[in-house]
């Protein structure tokens, strides 16, 4: 694969391998798992009833009942136990059925699938492949540093892992889908350099224009030094970085999980540091960055419905996609259990933003 002439594009992209279900995904945001009902979620085409057990753990189990199938996210939790709604049947969150109310002992041996689960910077994180978890879920940059304003967004998009990756480290695009809101374009030259790095690759922006849009306007420090990388974290994460001089800065980690057809939930953490201002800020920030976003999925729905039309229509890149055929190596890799690019040196290029 070279970096002018993509795969195919298909609605599956490389989403339904096995080798790429071996990593921690986000299946929700823990905010929206009470302690009282279940919550039906999908990854990788496979539905989930997700629950907390007395103690307030996170548990997954496949949804559906051992006995007649009936959705276990339909039923309730009681005393911790995961109940069917069709015939009462509890489950732990190991799968076992512990009790069936018709019979005075529940049989042994019965149970439906459980799926490792965590629990980390307020999502919860399920393992849908075969085999142990590799260690824990990454952390998200600053989660738990102080002086920080944080909240977190869900978002469903419509195509691949591999587009919504690229969609979000990509700047190019926001001169166009965010003008005005982000970025508009201003002909200047801005150079870049690009990583390959061991355990994804990353970007870097130097002297790239701060004019032309609301965000700059109303929550870009003015006459500061900014640092601004854009990093893509195998398989499925993408982190933005902006560091102001004054001690300012924004971290935008957001984390795709594939769901059920061509659909992706994307669970954004925005971080950002403005000291005893943070929450006045957010007031206006988060109505913004909600709305950016829906910019986003609106496009991609209009990409991925392209693509179903055009499906055998190769995809180009140049050299202004910066992180794209890095996201489509990696991932390519990682699906057929091939060595992944090696780490490498800086290459320079030049982009007119």
């Amino acid at each position: 694969m070279t970096s002018r002439d993509w795969p195919s594009a298909t609605s599956e992209g490389l989403r339904g391998d096995a080798l790429l279900q071996r990593h921690w995904y986000a299946a929700c945001r823990s905010a929206d798992l009470g302690s009282r009902h279940p919550l039906a979620v999908t990854l990788f085409d496979r539905p989930l009833a997700l629950f907390r057990d007395a103690e307030g753990r996170a548990h997954a189990l496949e949804d559906r009942c051992a006995h007649r199938h009936a959705p276990l996210s339909a039923g309730r939790v009681c005393a911790g136990r995961l109940q069917c709604p069709y015939h009462g049947w509890e489950y732990g969150g190991d799968g076992a059925v512990l009790r069936v109310p018709a019979l005075e002992q529940a049989p042994g041996g019965l149970r439906t699938a459980a799926l490792p689960t965590r629990e980390q910077d307020g999502l919860v994180w399920v393992w849908p492949g075969e085999g142990e978890p590799q260690g824990a879920p990454r952390r998200i940059a600053i989660f738990d540093e102080p002086g920080w304003t944080r909240f977190t967004m869900k978002t469903r998009f419509r195509g691949t892992v591999e587009a919504c990756l690229e969609n979000f480290l990509d700047c190019p695009h926001a001169a166009f889908v965010h003008r005005g809101w982000f970025r508009s374009p201003t002909q200047a030259p801005v150079r870049t350099t690009v990583t390959m790095l061991d355990d994804g690759a990353v970007a870097e922006y130097f002297e790239e224009p701060r004019e032309k849009s609301l965000i700059w306007a109303v929550f870009s420090p003015k006459r500061t030094q900014m640092r601004h990388t854009d990093r893509f974290i195998a398989p499925a994460t993408s982190c933005v970085d902006y560091v102001f001089s004054n001690g300012l800065a924004y971290n935008i980690t957001s984390t795709c999980a594939p769901v059920e057809g061509d659909a992706i939930e994307v669970f954004t953490v925005m971080s950002f540091r403005f000291g005893a201002l943070g929450p006045l800020v957010r007031l206006a920030f988060e109505p913004v960055s909600r709305w950016i976003i829906r910019q986003d999925v609106k496009m991609l729905d209009r990409v991925a419905a392209n693509r179903a039309r055009f499906p055998a229509a190769p995809q180009r890149s140049t050299a202004a996609d910066l992180l794209g055929p890095a996201i489509w190596r990696w991932r390519a890799a990682l699906a057929a259990g091939e060595p992944v690019p090696a780490p490498g040196a800086p290459r320079e290029v030049t982009l007119v933003l």
